[in-house]
């Protein structure tokens, strides 16, 4: 799997700056009480359960942000699996520093472990139909970076990024458009088409009556919410050929691959970003 460094974009090394300040200060006060700055460790950043690797470029940075100085090699990259027990990063250095870097580099790489291998028992339910697994925008502030990262580490695929990248007329847009007429959401699609010609144009829809209205817009995709897989499986025959289709609406693992059964292109999910449980991991060291 083909996964980009992330922390070759600047906000992602922004950001982990911004968690170390968060979490150092002015100082470590344990640190500098009691560890002397000359003594050495060797540490190993563990799995203590299988999971789905995202975070370990961040992780390697938080290090190497704390102490330029500290050794840290990645033993298993984003997007692969660890066994239970396996290691992910090797970490030699100053003791001082891994303690000061620990609490921050597990932080992010738990909360991304998690993430992506959630995302991979998704796309692993899908995999028989070719079903796109989205991510949403229901993302922790100032992390959909890393969470939209950790994402394509499990095999997902990013939806829009933001509210820039992306034309989608909800529920909440239609009913203060002209009266949110349901009849008439082809006329929707082809003013948010107007005003933005270089955006695809999604439009969120809750029966066949408004399946059929969109399509006569021809949107790039038509979001299927919250419908019985029967009448999703009507709407992708109307769409073949004219919009792909996106199931959405608290889809849960059980019922991911009867919902891609239904034909549909993706399915997005909120869960992956706002519901994914941390991985356990750990740093076991000891001094030199």
């Amino acid at each position: 799997m083909n996964i980009r460094d992330l922390m070759l974009d600047p906000r992602a090394v922004a950001a982990v700056k911004a968690a170390l300040a968060e979490d150092v200060g002015p100082g470590d006060a344990t640190t500098l009480a009691l560890v002397d700055p000359a003594v050495s460790a060797t540490g190993e950043i563990l799995a203590r359960e299988a999971c789905r690797v995202a975070g370990a470029a961040v992780g390697k940075n938080v290090l190497e942000q704390v102490d330029p100085s500290l050794a840290v090699e990645v033993a298993v990259p984003d997007g692969r699996d660890v066994a239970k027990g396996g290691t992910i990063l090797t970490i030699r250095g100053k003791a001082a520093s891994i303690l000061v870097a620990e609490r921050t580099a597990l932080n992010f790489m738990q909360r991304m472990c998690g993430i992506a291998t959630l995302t991979n028992r998704f796309v692993e339910a899908v995999k028989e139909y070719g079903t796109l697994i989205l991510d949403t925008r229901k993302t922790t502030p100032n992390l959909r970076l890393f969470e939209k990262h950790a994402v394509l580490c499990g095999g997902g695929t990013n939806h829009r990024f933001g509210l820039y990248d992306r034309v989608l007329i909800k529920d909440n847009h239609r009913r203060l458009w002209q009266g949110g007429d349901p009849e008439r959401l082809d006329l929707a699609v082809l003013a948010a088409r107007n005003a933005f010609p270089e955006l695809a144009v999604e439009v969120e829809v809750e029966s066949l009556a408004e399946c059929v209205s969109a399509l006569r817009a021809r949107p790039e995709w038509i979001m299927l919410d919250n419908m019985t897989s029967e009448r999703m499986r009507e709407c992708v025959a109307l769409c073949k050929g004219i919009s792909k289709t996106e199931a959405s609406g608290g889809i849960a693992l059980d019922r991911a691959r009867e919902v891609a059964a239904t034909g549909v292109d993706a399915i997005s999910l909120g869960c992956l970003t706002h519901s994914a449980r941390a991985m356990d991991l750990s740093l076991e060291w000891s001094v030199v």
